[in-house]
């Protein structure tokens, strides 16, 4: 213990300090995750993605800065990857086997664990703000299709038209899956679902989770990402969470409440296994015990990770704590990503090990 104490203190010594009474704020955003091959990144391709998520991240930022809430953080940063052609959401989004663009979204709320999620929709703009109207304005978590398209249009959502959605690579992508008879990892190098997650300065989570599936996918097939428990969730006593992978395997692994859960339990059992309020035994500095939960919860995405990969998937996660925390893990070449904190952390990555500051704020 002490020993790990001690590497943790020296990786934290130089990094931005949050006061212990300043309010704390994080920010943590994904764009898919995947088989990224840096060789063939141009540099226009990388600054434009580069260019993208740090809008998303300082649309988020400026919200939590100013005391909004950690909702309409998440919201902010999803919206713009909905709207930018680089990425697997709104539009961008993959075609399905019949030349369509199926969309698919969750959100929930930290505070509550209110939850929304909408799958199959093809007639709106921004799939992650009608997951929040189903949170917010039905006595239900989650819609597919047609009915999930009448109850937007019920709620004052515009009817987009399904050219809106298209792009040229996407289509070229399906053709070339069908053409030569390939699946959908062989023309989707990575998985191109968007995801954001927060913490606000009144200590409230939120997760939220957009995409457009896979290429060809067929017979309304529907992965991780709509799904609360899998590609989504937030509870303000652990964590919040938004993946992107192999939704086959991340709906078997239950990854976003398997993190959660996780989080909880090391919450719930780290302050006694410390000696933290126990008369009895030294005082443990709290700020020891900050980074050690830092370390543990990297360890656990990190392990529920592994247990994607061991049943066969790839892909990745981003997720904030109560601490500040903000954490990546993801078991492919790299995943498009960014950060901000209220301790001065700002930045984005594409590869693994890009990052240019730690994860982590010192108490």
């Amino acid at each position: 213990m002490k020993k790990l104490l001690a590497t943790v203190a020296l990786a934290l010594m130089s990094q931005p300090a949050f006061a212990e009474d300043a309010p704390r704020w994080s920010l943590a955003i994904h764009g898919g995750a995947g088989t990224l091959d840096p060789k063939a990144m141009t540099p226009e391709k990388r600054a434009a993605y580069e260019a993208d998520l740090q809008r998303a991240l300082d649309a988020g930022s400026k919200i939590l800065a100013e005391g909004g809430a950690a909702m309409d953080a998440i919201k902010a940063a999803i919206v713009i990857m909905e709207d930018s052609p680089l990425f697997n959401a709104g539009k961008g989004a993959v075609f399905t086997w019949d030349g369509t663009n199926e969309l698919d979204a969750s959100i929930m709320d930290g505070r509550d664990r209110s939850a929304g999620a909408v799958a199959g929709v093809k007639t709106v703009k921004n799939p992650i703000l009608l997951a929040d109207t189903v949170r917010t304005h039905s006595e239900h978590v989650f819609l597919v299709g047609k009915g999930a398209e009448d109850f937007a249009v019920s709620k004052g959502f515009a009817v987009t038209p399904p050219e809106y959605f298209a792009t040229q690579a996407r289509r070229e992508a399906l053709e070339r899956l069908k053409a030569e008879r390939l699946s959908a990892l062989d023309v989707d190098h990575k998985f191109g679902t968007v995801g954001a997650v927060a913490l606000d300065q009144s200590g409230n989570m939120a997760a939220g989770t957009s995409t457009g599936g896979m290429t060809g996918k067929r017979w309304g097939r529907v992965g991780d990402a709509p799904v609360i428990g899998a590609g989504t969730y937030a509870d303000n006593r652990a964590c919040a969470v938004s993946a992107t992978g192999w939704g086959e395997y991340f709906l078997r692994v239950g990854v976003a409440h398997e993190i959660c859960a996780r989080l909880r339990v090391q919450r719930e059992t780290l302050p006694r296994q410390m000696g933290i309020g126990d008369p009895h035994r030294s005082p443990t500095p709290m700020s020891h015990y900050y980074q050690l939960l830092a370390i543990s919860d990297q360890s656990a995405a990190d392990a529920v990770m592994a247990d994607v990969a061991s049943l066969g998937g790839d892909g990745g996660v981003i997720l904030v704590t109560p601490e500040g925390h903000a954490i990546f893990s993801f078991n492919t070449t790299g995943m498009y990503r960014g950060r901000a904190t209220s301790a001065g952390v700002n930045e984005v990555a594409i590869f693994g090990g890009e990052e240019k500051a730690s994860m982590t704020p010192d108490h």
